[in-house]
């Protein structure tokens, strides 16, 4: 089933593309990011929209943050964007909605990401998209657990938390209420 978003269709151009720049076929791709043959081809053809989890890998693999490739997929950068033009991805296998606030520009080191988790939402990462990243959640409203390494922190509306992210990390939406937050990340 071919996904009908925009952004998916751009998405998986993008991540074609880089595979082709790199010079990697899907097996070996797989083999560096621990994703199935199948799974990645499907994402390249837009035929489904790639989980969290999985653009997450595949940042580690080419070197960017989230917000880095789902940046390469918008037009030329720009100083200002417009709360209507901000680009919204959805994983909604995870329940996760993330919103680029920040104007995309590969040469800048910090950016602000909106992000809400629906009560319940478990979100795992099994490593930084770029190691060595720090990132600031100040959560806004809701109740949050983060889990950076072996330290599980619990967060409630108005606390911020900063890390930096060498390893694993989780994000799960206790409830009853969607948590809603702002990430701040900057890149080393």
């Amino acid at each position: 089933m071919r996904s009908e978003e925009p952004v998916d269709l751009l998405l998986g151009a993008r991540l074609a593309e880089l595979r082709a720049q790199h010079g990697w076929s899907l097996g070996e791709l797989a083999e560096r990011s621990g994703i199935s043959r199948s799974t990645l081809s499907r994402a390249e053809r837009a035929e489904t929209s790639p989980t969290a989890a999985l653009l997450n890998r595949l940042c580690h693999v080419y070197g960017r943050t989230m917000s880095q490739l789902l940046g390469e997929v918008e037009a030329a950068p720009a100083p200002l964007v417009r709360a209507a033009e901000q680009q919204v991805w959805e994983d909604r296998a995870s329940g996760f909605v993330r919103r680029s606030v920040s104007p995309p520009h590969s040469g800048l080191r910090g950016e602000l990401v909106e992000g809400r988790l629906t009560p319940g939402a478990d979100l795992a990462y099994d490593r930084p998209p770029v190691p060595g990243l720090e990132q600031h959640l100040w959560l806004l409203a809701g109740a949050l657990e983060v889990t950076a390494g072996e330290r599980t922190h619990r967060l409630d509306a108005g606390d911020c938390l900063r890390m930096r992210v060498t390893g694993a990390t989780r994000f799960r939406c206790p409830g009853p209420a969607e948590a809603r937050y702002v990430l701040a990340v900057v890149r080393p």
